[in-house]
């Protein structure tokens, strides 16, 4: 039974001990200025917010439940944001509103998750005694779950693209379910040479992206620098025998010796995973290649550099369309760069870049054809108090990830992590602080170039929890309807099979607690820069320099 209420005053509290919503999404219960409003509990409120559960303290005992709602560029990115200084981020206001607790009986929040380990994978293509860790080849530099989740994908810095599929269900075994073993190994890319410019390319993998599997075959997306290239993975159990013209070996035969006619055969062999390069897209891109993303009419694509973005369709590989172009007349006016692109998970029209400086554009391709004027623009108010030398290097924007829903953006720099609604421009609804422990370090951050390091963020599949990575090997979750945050760590020390992971704490200053790690024994060579999730799962992969851990929720 629905009843709706009376208008209600709800007073806006800044630090309500129960309750919080962000600014901006208060709903269907107050305005932003904290003015009221009338309180019906059939009134719904937008995918991904707050629950609000309430009981009346009446007779009848009705409860009522609200729904939820011309250059080489390699270091082009880290020359000029030396060279300038911005405005940082400033902390954005939380409104809540309180009930009196003789009317609401509020519900207790959830248990927190407890993630364990399901497998842990290394590559040792080379020694570790005879290169320098930064100079091996085997490094993962991306991790990319499937639209199904049974595959996941990693690209090294070797140009190698290792996929995993995962364990089919046993009756007997059924923890192994959450396993991945490796599937197929194949070299995407190799090192080349640009001799107009006389500049070397690296076989680098930057990203890999799925595309939606149509039949037994998978296809996907990977780059390097300056080469796109679209894959076909697919499974042969059987190969074809008795040909005319070709002997067993394959060689051709004397026509003249072909007496009789043979049909051809098919005989069973052992499963064979072959890759294939389908497509290549090359000689479209100045810059560096930073991003790719597939459009959800699965017939294009764009691909992005430091300056500018490119349309792409699947079947033509020699020709591209530019929709942005940010690159100034006079290179000497640069004051930003392209860091990261995506198009919308629904409207193939619809796609949103971010900037060196902090900003976020959404444009639509209906409006023109090159996108030079966005259709909404995403920053946040400028705080001249917290301004300072470093303030456009950290407030650089390193990734940006479209909700599942599309109602959301969310944004990573170098110390936090934000979520927007695409219906408010001027600030974020939420920022969450990644590892502000190092703020007061970024001096010598800057001196050994960890400032300039591009952290990745992904979703959970309900885009409730978000996750990213930090140094020693932490990796952060933080859950937007209980607002509690976890930190983690990816080890060798705690990787066996089922192993639980302990919760750590960084100790700023003060007396250190037994489980604590003081800020000054961090390791910052350490870090994870790239992390997945699982599209329906609480099954996550974390990439730790050339180890790949996949954790597993203890309830999954």
């Amino acid at each position: 039974m629905l009843l709706s209420l009376p208008a209600l005053h709800l007073q806006t509290s800044e630090h309500h001990p129960l309750f919080q919503l962000p600014h901006g999404r208060l709903g269907p219960w107050c305005s932003p200025t904290g003015s009221p409003a009338p309180l019906s509990c059939e009134t719904g409120c937008g995918e991904g917010t707050w629950i609000l559960v309430c009981r009346l303290l009446v007779p009848t005992q009705v409860s009522l439940l609200s729904m939820e709602e011309d250059i080489d560029t390699r270091k082009i990115n880290n020359s000029f944001l030396r060279d300038h200084s911005y405005a940082t981020e400033e902390h954005f206001r939380l409104a809540s509103f309180s009930l009196p607790s003789s009317l609401l009986h509020w519900s207790k929040p959830p248990p927190s998750r407890t993630w364990t380990v399901v497998m842990t994978y290394q590559q040792d293509y080379l020694s570790p005694c005879l290169y320098p860790l930064s100079a091996l080849s085997d490094i993962i530099s991306t991790v990319e779950f499937n639209h199904t989740g049974e595959l996941l994908a990693t690209g090294d810095k070797g140009g190698r693209v290792v996929i995993f599929q995962r364990e089919q269900e046993s009756k007997n075994q059924v923890h192994r379910r959450g396993e991945y073993n490796v599937y197929s190994t194949f070299q995407s890319h190799e090192p080349e040479f640009d001799y107009l410019k006389s500049l070397e390319i690296e076989e680098k993998i930057n990203k890999i992206r799925w595309l939606p599997q149509q039949n037994a075959a998978y296809f996907l997306l990977s780059t390097n620098d300056k080469t796109v290239k679209l894959w076909k993975v697919s499974e042969r159990d059987k190969r074809p025998e008795g040909y005319n013209l070709k002997d067993e070996e394959g060689r051709l035969r004397d026509p003249a010796t072909i007496t009789t006619l043979r049909v051809p055969v098919l005989r069973p062999m052992d499963l064979m995973v072959e890759a294939t390069p389908r497509r290549v897209f090359a000689n479209a891109h100045t810059y560096h290649i930073n991003s790719i993303s597939v459009n959800s009419d699965y017939e294009t694509y764009m691909s992005a550099d430091d300056l500018r973005i490119n349309l792409w369709n699947f079947e033509i590989t020699n020709q591209s369309f530019n929709i942005v172009d940010i690159k100034p007349a006079n290179m000497e006016e640069l004051t930003e760069v392209i860091t990261a692109a995506e198009f919308h998970p629904h409207h193939c029209n619809t796609f949103v870049y971010s900037s060196s400086k902090g900003t976020i554009r959404l444009c639509d391709m209906r409006a023109s054809a090159l996108c030079d004027r966005h259709t909404k623009f995403f920053e946040e108010p400028e705080d001249p108090s917290n301004r300072s030398f470093f303030s456009e290097i950290i407030s650089s924007i390193s990734d940006v990830k479209f909700s599942h829903s599309g109602r959301y953006i969310m944004t990573r720099d170098y110390l936090t992590v934000k979520v927007w609604d695409l219906n408010m421009e001027n600030r974020p609804i939420e920022t969450y602080q990644v590892h502000d422990y190092l703020r007061s370090k970024l001096c010598s951050l800057y001196e050994n170039d960890c400032i300039f390091d591009k952290f990745e963020c992904v979703w959970n599949g309900s885009d409730s929890v978000i996750m990213t990575g930090s140094y020693n090997n932490f990796f952060r979750m933080f859950d937007r309807n209980t607002k509690r945050d976890v930190t983690l760590e990816a080890s060798r020390e705690n990787s066996k099979p089922r192993a639980i992971l302990k919760p750590r704490k960084v100790c700023v200053g003060g007396k250190r607690r037994k489980d604590e790690i003081s800020v000054d024994s961090l390791d910052f060579s350490k870090k994870i820069l790239h992390t997945a999730w699982h599209p329906s799962e609480n099954i996550i992969a974390v990439a730790a320099t050339n180890n790949l851990y996949i954790f597993q929720d203890k309830v999954n």
